[in-house]
């Protein structure tokens, strides 16, 4: 049986020979346990914050995406492009052309995304519950219909009930620029509004308007086989299936074309994301470094306590390094039921805070969400205790390194 684990949980709980020790030890194992805590929060509350983002893109953006490995469209009528349609694990599959235009309507006029999308659409996005005002609609039967993004429609000046034609602007592809008459270089179309909606971010809301893939073509000179994305609704929404699919998709397609997740679809928004998770992690670290230093402290005079102990287990026959071990686990036990408290208090609090939402973000409409959103991530948690545990040992083997039997 090995001695030094039993003889260091003795000295945790034992009665010392000065109170102040039993302080220190205390404090310590309460500062971890604190930073531990505030760890697990700080980073279910940026998961949560992640994921409701996330949400919020997968109501407008597809499960996979296809675009052209290079250049801005491509071609629908290609044996690569028809092999999908071939596909028995796919349910939709939308074609989708986007450039940039001139939106006016009366007097305001602003650069907008036009993006021109078939009757499919809605199969590869939840487009119905993002609407804000009206109805979606981009082909009524007998006019052109277009459903832009709220603050789109706020910058120039319309909303769902307007009965005024927008109208858009494009230059020409082909031909010569008229410099004599530039206006005469522009294709024109217009629509009719029929709804707004809100994906809740600005590169949507601010800057979006769809319109109908037949309109789109014509006001950017692209025959009907031309698209910018073809937009792929599996039949399967499981992660696993997913990534299959796309990696199937990809080695059917080939070189010329690029398949991308939701994930690689708002490849900046995710990068920042764990740019700030890293960062946050590295803080919070550096804090929990300096909170380690009381261990450092309270071990070390639990060692010029234990002066006399150490004499005796070195008399008993033990060893130099066994007595090392000894005061390494010490410290060692203190991180470590610091951070096993600091972990149950975390996620107890996270679990709170997702079932109860006791901390308030605010109320209107000017939030999405009325309380701090938390996810609490398995991997997060496993993160934090192997941190917390690897910074107690580093803490409790330096003062352990300095006891020396005479």
């Amino acid at each position: 049986m090995n001695f030094e684990p039993h003889i260091a949980w003795r000295y945790l709980f034992s009665k010392k020979g000065h109170n102040a020790i039993n302080i220190v030890s205390g404090i310590s194992a309460a500062a971890v346990a604190v930073v531990t805590a505030a760890m697990i929060c700080v980073l279910s509350v940026m998961n949560g914050f992640g994921a409701l983002v996330e949400h919020m893109f997968s109501e407008f953006d597809p499960v996979l995406l296809v675009v052209p490995a290079d250049g801005q469209t491509l071609r629908t009528d290609t044996a690569p492009i028809a092999s999908l349609y071939a596909r028995e694990d796919i349910e939709a599959i939308s074609m989708q052309l986007e450039q940039t235009a001139l939106i006016r309507y009366k007097d305001h006029q602003v650069p907008a995304r036009v993006m021109g999308v078939d009757t499919l659409f809605k199969r590869t996005a939840h487009i119905d519950s993002i609407i804000t005002d009206g109805f979606y609609s981009v082909w009524d039967g007998a006019f052109e219909r277009t459903v832009l993004g709220r603050g789109l429609a706020a910058q120039i000046g319309m909303n769902a009930h307007f009965t005024g034609a927008l109208h858009l602007y494009a230059p020409e592809r082909t031909g010569r620029l008229n410099m004599l008459r530039p206006d005469l270089s522009l294709r024109h179309e217009h629509a009719f509004i029929a709804g707004t909606f809100a994906v809740n971010q600005i590169e949507y809301d601010d800057q979006v308007l769809l319109v109908s893939l037949p309109l789109a073509q014509r006001l950017f000179a692209y025959d009907e086989h031309t698209a910018s994305a073809l937009r792929i609704q599996p039949k399967s929404d499981k992660k696993s299936d997913i990534r299959s699919q796309k990696s199937a998709i990809s080695k059917s397609l080939g070189a010329g074309y690029k398949v991308l997740d939701r994930y690689e679809q708002q490849a900046d928004f995710f990068r920042i994301l764990r740019i700030e998770k890293l960062l946050t992690v590295l803080l919070l670290v550096f804090i929990l470094l300096i909170a380690s230093f009381n261990i450092i402290g309270s071990l070390s005079m639990l060692i010029i306590d234990k002066r006399e102990d150490i004499g005796i287990l070195s008399h008993l026959g033990a060893d130099e390094p066994m007595i090392r071990r000894v005061f390494l686990l010490e410290g060692w036990l203190i991180s470590s039921l610091g951070s096993l408290a600091g972990l149950v208090i975390g996620v107890l609090l996270c679990l709170g805070q997702q079932h109860f939402g006791w901390l308030k973000l605010g109320s209107g409409d000017e939030y999405i969400i009325s309380a701090y959103p938390v996810q609490v991530q398995p991997l997060d948690v496993l993160l934090v205790a192997a941190i917390v545990l690897a910074l107690g040992f580093a803490a409790a083997y330096y003062p352990s390194r300095k006891i020396k039997v005479s």
